[in-house]
């Protein structure tokens, strides 16, 4: 099967709204087109200046020691480089499971499900966390279809 495209490719769109193809054949290639991004990103300009009769100059990014990579593509895609690692971001907390809207029986707080095929169709309810046959278990609190609280219901567990 012959295929006409080069192997490699990168899609890059300018400030003034400009789409850029770069493909190449080889990794060399490649490397030598993306070298020159500036120059085509200059070139580009140039040419929307032209058509539109305005200049869509590309920003310099701010950062005093980015890597030329870097560089090159906060220019041509008029970006701002914001952290140059990874080890100088802010750390990500882990999500923290919500308790709005919980409620709470005997056995501790109560579950709450969403349910896909119920009796009468979909279902949204609070569940009691004790074991299943436990003769002490609480009834389950179903939320009522149409209600506020249905259409606001965040569920704990799906069930299909």
């Amino acid at each position: 099967m012959t295929h006409s495209e080069a192997p490699i490719s990168i899609n890059l769109k300018t400030t003034g709204g400009t789409q850029i193809t770069l493909r190449a054949s080889t990794p060399d290639e490649f490397t030598a087109l993306t070298s020159n991004i500036f120059q085509i990103a200059e070139a580009v300009d140039e040419v929307e200046k032209a058509v539109r009769g305005t200049a869509f100059s590309v920003p310099t990014p701010t950062a005093t020691s980015v890597a030329p990579a870097v560089g090159y593509a906060a220019q041509a895609l008029g970006g701002t480089v914001v952290a140059e690692s990874w080890a100088t971001a802010a750390p990500i907390a882990p999500p923290v499971a919500s308790t709005a809207g919980s409620r709470m029986c005997p056995h501790g707080s109560m579950t709450r499900i969403y349910g896909m095929t119920g009796k009468f169709g979909p279902y949204k309810g609070y569940f009691c966390s004790a074991k299943q046959g436990d003769p002490s278990k609480c009834t389950t609190q179903y939320v009522k279809a149409g209600s506020a609280e249905f259409a606001t219901f965040v569920a704990d567990q799906t069930k299909a």
